[in-house]
C-alpha cells in the first residue's frame, strides 16, 4: 500500500490546524513554510479539505483556514476519503482484468477476499482514530485488545 503525497501533506495540514491554538487561521504561506511545499500546492489540498466540509474559510485581514469541526470529531477514514481512494473499491476488479477486460477469476477469486479483508482492517482503524487523536500522539485504538502499534500479535 502506498501512500500519495495528497494524502500526506492533506493529513499534515489536517494535524496543523487541529494543534492551533484558539482557532487561529492558518494562511497558505504558513501552510507552505511550516511543511516545505508551495504556495500553489498548498492552495490545491486547502480547497480539496474546503470543498469536503473539513475545514472552512475565514475572510479577512487575519482569515486564512480552520477546522470545520472540532478535531475530536474528523475520523482518519473521513480525511483519507476525501484525498484519495479507497485500498479496495467496488472498481478495483475491473482495473487488473487483464486483456480480455473481464477478470478470468470473478467467480473464484481468492485474491479480491485478500484486498477487501486488507481493506476492511484499514478501515476499522481509520474509523476509530480521530484527528485530535493524532495530533496529541495518542492514535493506538488497538490497545482495548491488548495490542499495541509495533507489535505483532502472538500465535498461539
Amino acid at each position: 500500500m502506498r501512500i500519495t503525497a495528497l494524502e500526506e501533506y492533506g493529513l499534515r495540514c489536517m494535524v496543523l490546524l487541529a494543534r492551533q491554538r484558539d482557532d487561529n487561521p492558518l494562511t497558505l504561506p504558513e501552510f507552505a513554510a511550516k511543511e516545505g511545499f508551495s504556495i500553489p500546492y498548498a492552495g490545491k489540498l486547502l480547497m480539496i479539505l474546503k470543498n469536503s466540509g473539513l475545514v472552512k474559510a475565514v475572510r479577512g485581514r487575519k482569515g486564512g483556514y480552520v477546522l470545520a469541526r472540532e478535531s475530536k470529531e474528523i475520523t482518519l477514514k473521513e480525511i483519507f476519503e476525501v484525498l484519495d481512494k479507497p485500498v479496495f473499491s467496488a472498481g478495483y476488479c475491473d482495473k487488473y482484468s487483464g486483456e480480455d477486460g473481464i477478470c478470468v477469476h470473478s467467480g473464484d477469486c481468492a485474491v479480491k477476499n485478500i484486498w477487501q479483508t486488507f481493506d476492511e482492517f484499514i478501515e476499522s482503524f481509520l474509523v476509530r482514530v480521530t484527528l485530535a487523536n493524532l495530533a496529541s500522539g495518542n492514535i493506538n485504538p488497538l490497545e482495548e485488545n491488548g495490542l499495541k502499534l509495533g507489535q505483532k500479535a502472538q500465535q498461539n
